[in-house]
């Protein structure tokens, strides 16, 4: 019922800015204002590597390494616009997966601990129905531990981390698009998975 003029349509959208500009920026003059960024962000960044590593102790590792890196290298980091965009989260999260892949390859060797312990549950009232609970979790994030490396860290950084298909576009160096992809083919695994489990 309302049309609006071909001008308006033709009006380009603003470049979103990066909700963390003024940290980044304030961080930049003053290490000791990386603070800011180091406390929004040090839960989301331990969880993603906990996720990944199944260990604590690693993923408290990682999550400082991550840190550390990212205050040093702040300097050099540069927010890019919309389509060829960096956000001072994705640079992060890139920094994280960066160093969670340093982290495999050192411990390839070792056997992974397995995910349902890096997860704690809260015992409610009926313990039959916690378990039954339990053991659904279990099984689906094994299937989606059986996914390859950029389907599991694509679906951890939707669902877990809640990122949209843009932000993890930039965090895994994919266009939207192929990420929307990726992350459909890995539910549909998924979900093959659980429909066929293994013996």
């Amino acid at each position: 019922m309302f049309s609006r003029g071909r001008g308006a349509e033709a009006q380009p959208r603003p470049v979103p800015l990066d909700a963390d500009r003024a940290a980044v920026e304030a961080a930049r003059r003053d290490p000791l204002r990386f603070e800011t960024l180091y406390r929004k962000y040090v839960a989301q960044v331990y969880s993603f590597a906990l996720y990944e590593t199944r260990d604590h102790h690693t993923a408290e590792d990682v999550t400082e390494q991550v840190f550390l890196r990212a205050l040093r290298g702040l300097p050099s980091f540069q927010e890019r616009g919309e389509g060829e965009g960096s956000t001072f989260r994705a640079w992060l999260f890139r920094i994280a997966r960066t160093t969670i892949a340093n982290e495999r390859r050192h411990a390839r060797r070792h056997p992974v601990a397995p995910l349902e312990q890096a997860i704690e549950v809260t015992a409610p009232d009926d313990p039959a129905a916690a378990a039954i609970a339990r053991d659904e979790m279990g099984r689906a994030w094994q299937a989606v531990d059986r996914l390859s490396d950029d389907r599991r860290q694509a679906v951890v950084l939707r669902f877990v981390e809640e990122m949209t298909a843009r932000e993890i576009g930039e965090v895994m160096g994919r266009s939207e698009g192929s990420v929307r992809v990726l992350l459909h083919r890995a539910l549909r695994q998924v979900a093959a998975d659980l429909r066929h489990p293994r013996s």
